[in-house]
């Protein structure tokens, strides 16, 4: 899988979303096959968005697509334009999943285990 990683400040994140929801790329349709938006929880003016791709030429193309939009419209929809914005295509490399917490089988569980045990000694 890649990652098209892109950050960047926003004057107003709520008509941000609306401009993001408004998918005027088709995003679907030019390769992205899911997102997830981050904001940092000390700066709701900066937003992450990680953009999913198959293999890293449809990131490429639609990385140049965006960058065309954002000369064109990044000023009105606050962000400042094209230069304004931080871009990175990474590979994944690995992926690991973790079970849900609570089951005893999550990282760190013998050693909580070992603590507590230790403790009451």
């Amino acid at each position: 899988m890649t990652t098209l990683v892109i950050g960047h400040r926003v004057a107003d994140f709520d008509a941000w979303k609306r401009a993001f929801d408004n998918d005027p790329l088709s995003r679907q349709q030019n390769g992205v096959t899911g997102h997830a938006i981050y904001r940092p929880a000390d700066d709701p003016d900066y937003v992450v968005m990680n953009l999913e791709f198959s293999s890293p030429q449809p990131a490429r193309e639609f990385l140049a697509a965006l960058q065309g939009l954002w000369r064109r419209v990044g000023a009105e929809i606050g962000f400042g334009g094209a230069d304004a914005v931080h871009t990175q295509i990474l590979d994944e490399v690995e992926r690991l999943d973790y079970p849900p917490t609570g089951t005893g089988t999550e990282p760190g569980a013998a050693i909580n285990a070992e603590t507590a045990t230790a403790s009451r000694s």
